[in-house]
């Protein structure tokens, strides 16, 4: 065989090799990051805890439709996610499509102590098209099995680029075999490396005409499942992975055109799930902010008005309810009329539970929250990804 072009291509595949030396520290550092998590994690009451999990898990919907090009609506499916988990869910229902996507992030999470086979596969990927496929013909629920190799390509018709061809149809059971003869095994292997091997030996398979993209990382959230020996929910890998689309196609692509050897690969996977860990965190700081604010001023008399503005600033969190609070957004937030607003701002300011934001003052005075030396780190999307 002349040069490799394509990972299954290589002498070795399917054996998928890596320096243990070299991902010692980024594995390290994961491991942190994720012992940091469970502890604040544990710090943080069940209700508080259940509503931060729909949070995640609604957002790692999204952005694991979105990494394929497909926009789902967030307020839809929070409310979808909040019936789910038993909490006051309103709102129209989701699509079919959306709620399947649903079921298989649910029951990746949820029952991973189920073994993974192929019939459990082919269900997921049967969940994301409950009609079909509304723009082509796609084989559903069954792995392809055509003739002609499973290209993914981009740019105009005729001028293509191929970004990666698959192995042939007629392998795909085979191969699907052994990957899931791999993947159930009882290995002496690291949960995370073997998430990150998971997802690349199963995106180089690509064993379905569409859907892989969903498919494959509903197997990464069943590895790390399988790794915490849990089902959890706040560790967003798709939404780590969405904040760096491009970078995340390009190290799948380097990895696919290699020779087995995935080092690079894995080392970028771990760098993700550093991000993922620290994401989470922000919000788990945030909740416990949340009831360290309220626990500061438990014995504060407050009308539901004022509760209603206060939590609206606290979900935003300080410094990030733009512009600061002033009578008009009282006004808007609270339902309420000008004289009421400026009364209940007195009030609270009185109280001390906000604070006049510097360099305002008269008809423009802003106030921030009375946070009292203590605050909350930088958003979740202002997180600088792992090297």
């Amino acid at each position: 065989m002349g040069s490799v072009r394509w990972i299954w291509q290589a002498p070795r595949w399917p054996h998928l090799t890596f320096d243990t030396a070299r991902l010692a520290q980024p594995l390290a550092r994961a491991r942190q990051e994720a012992g940091l998590l469970l502890g604040k994690a544990a710090a943080v009451g069940l209700e508080e805890r259940v509503a931060l999990e729909r949070e995640v898990w609604a957002k790692e919907a999204v952005a694991t439709a979105a990494i394929e090009g497909e926009v789902i609506d967030l307020a839809t499916v929070r409310s979808s996610l909040a019936r789910r988990l038993g909490l006051d869910g309103k709102g129209p229902g989701a699509p079919r499509n959306v709620e399947g996507l649903l079921d298989v992030m649910e029951n990746a999470a949820d029952a991973w102590e189920q073994t993974l086979t192929r019939e459990r596969l082919c269900a997921w990927q049967a969940a994301l098209f409950p009609g079909g496929s509304t723009l082509r013909d796609v084989l559903v629920g069954e792995y392809r099995s055509g003739a002609n190799p499973m290209q993914i390509v981009s740019g105009p018709i005729g001028r293509e680029t191929v970004h990666y061809e698959a192995v042939a149809g007629a392998a795909v059971r085979a191969e699907m075999h052994a990957f899931l003869e791999w993947f159930n095994g009882a290995r002496p292997l690291d949960g995370l490396l073997r998430a990150g091997l998971a997802h690349v030996w199963f995106e180089s398979i690509h064993p379905f005409e569409d859907g892989n993209g969903r498919v494959g990382r509903a197997v990464v959230d069943l590895a790390l499942a399988q790794d915490l020996r849990r089902s959890s929910r706040l560790l967003g890998i798709s939404a780590a992975l969405r904040r760096r689309h491009d970078a995340y196609y390009d190290a799948l692509n380097a990895a696919q055109r290699g020779d087995g050897d995935v080092t690079a690969w894995l080392e970028w996977f771990l760098g993700v799930y550093v991000d993922a860990c620290r994401s989470s965190s922000v919000l788990i700081e945030e909740a416990l902010a949340r009831a360290r604010f309220w626990a500061d001023h438990r014995e504060v008399a407050l009308n539901e008005m004022q509760r209603r503005v206060l939590n609206t600033m606290l979900d935003a969190g300080p410094g990030r309810f733009e512009g600061g609070l002033t009578a008009r957004k009282y006004m808007v937030i609270a339902n309420t009329t000008k004289v009421t607003a400026s009364r209940h701002l007195a009030d609270l300011l009185k109280k001390g539970l906000i604070v006049r934001a510097e360099g305002s003052g008269g008809r423009s005075t802003r106030y921030d929250l009375a946070l009292h030396g203590w605050a909350w780190r930088m958003p979740v999307e202002g997180i600088a990804p792992a090297s």
